[in-house]
């Protein structure tokens, strides 16, 4: 016996399917005679119909084929080197193997040699970024 109840469960989904009637022969007949109407008309032995039924009547592949591959990067995105994440990744990955095996075989003092050799590199990249700018 259910219990009256101001909430909706879920019931079980059926699974329905409508048979459909396929013939791959009579498909290819169908592509086939299209395709050889288009080049007729294309090459003027047949008059040409209106627009629509011609949009009709066109080949429809997929669309995803090769759209990948014909896409160039974003553009208004920057390539540079510097700003590609895998290089970015790389670096950070270099940096805390080196941190890690710095400690082991040297100590702390390793971690403290690293971070001030960093922040002085961060130093002269901040210099001369705002010495660039400072000449326009």
């Amino acid at each position: 016996m259910k219990f009256p109840s101001i909430f909706r469960t879920a019931k079980p989904m059926r699974f329905d399917i409508q048979p459909r009637y396929y013939d791959p022969v009579k498909e290819e007949i169908a592509q086939r005679t299209a395709k050889i109407k288009r080049e007729l008309q294309a090459d003027g032995k047949i008059p040409l119909e209106n627009e629509d039924s011609e949009v009709l009547n066109r080949d429809y592949g997929s669309s995803i084929r090769g759209a990948f591959t014909q896409g160039g990067p974003i553009k208004g995105r920057s390539s540079s080197v510097v700003s590609s994440t895998g290089i970015i990744r790389l670096v950070i990955f270099m940096v805390l193997l080196g941190a890690f095996f710095g400690y082991v075989y040297i100590g702390p003092e390793a971690l403290y040699t690293m971070l001030f050799i960093f922040m002085g590199g961060a130093l002269v990249y901040l210099f001369f970024r705002l010495k660039g700018k400072s000449r326009r």
